[in-house]
């Protein structure tokens, strides 16, 4: 962990995994680790202590995703788990119908769940039930990413085959794709209300904008400073929680 106020300063390293870390996410309380060694670990924000080791998969774990005392993961294994952080148990279980999944994404509400993987297929999932709602098919290479931009009903993917796309949550059709702008892997995928950010194995970062040069930007720029404020992606967030 790091201290982006103070010149990048370490202030705590917390290890228990014995293989590869393959993401992280974290609140005010807590820090949520997944790895190669097929485990989930929960840490104490403030003291580093490791409060639990969540484990159930059977492959590696790819990504998680952290809301509350909620946290969902989603591993090689093909299924996606919800655990309840208090308990440290596993209290839903999102299969795929085929392959392993290797991104996840849980909706600010915590009542949606989007997982995507091996078998180029995008998951939606009611959190509570467990009910498979909708797929998003399109991509023809591994998903290895995913972007919930509830406010707007949209979610934007980025996969192996070298393209982005955005789709719409409420209908599960596609609104734009775009391919060719990179040469390999497309690793991660972001959006906000008018740019998407994408970044490659080939080293590139793509920013998509959509208001560039676009007169009355400015109105709209207004109009969504102060939900990008209080958002929890926004970089004043991140320097007041860090």
């Amino acid at each position: 962990m790091w201290d982006i106020q103070q010149d990048w300063k370490p202030i705590r390293r917390v290890q228990y995994h014995n293989a590869g870390v393959l993401d992280i996410c974290f609140d005010r309380k807590y820090v949520v680790s997944c790895s190669k060694d097929t485990t989930v670990c929960l840490w104490d924000r403030q003291t580093g202590e490791l409060l639990h080791r969540l484990t159930g998969h059977r492959g590696p774990v790819n990504a998680v995703q952290l809301r509350g005392n909620l946290v969902v993961s989603a591993s090689g294994d093909g299924v996606a788990k919800l655990w309840n952080l208090l308990s440290g148990n596993c209290i839903k279980e999102f299969p795929s119908k085929d392959r392993g999944m290797a991104c996840v994404e849980f909706s600010l509400d915590s009542l949606t769940i989007f997982a995507g993987g091996n078998d180029q297929v995008i998951y939606q999932f009611d959190a509570s039930s467990g009910e498979l709602l909708r797929e998003f098919k399109g991509h023809c290479g591994l998903v290895r990413s995913l972007h919930l931009d509830s406010a707007n009903g949209r979610v934007v993917s980025g996969s192996y085959d070298t393209s982005v796309r955005a789709y719409d949550v409420r209908t599960g059709l596609p609104i734009v794709e775009f391919t060719g702008w990179t040469t390999s892997w497309i690793l991660s995928a972001k959006l906000d209300y008018r740019r998407i950010i994408a970044t490659s194995q080939d080293s590139r970062v793509v920013v998509i904008d959509f208001g560039h040069d676009l007169p009355g930007m400015e109105i709209l720029e207004r109009q969504y400073r102060p939900s990008i404020k209080s958002s929890s992606y926004s970089v004043e967030h991140l320097q007041k929680i860090l």
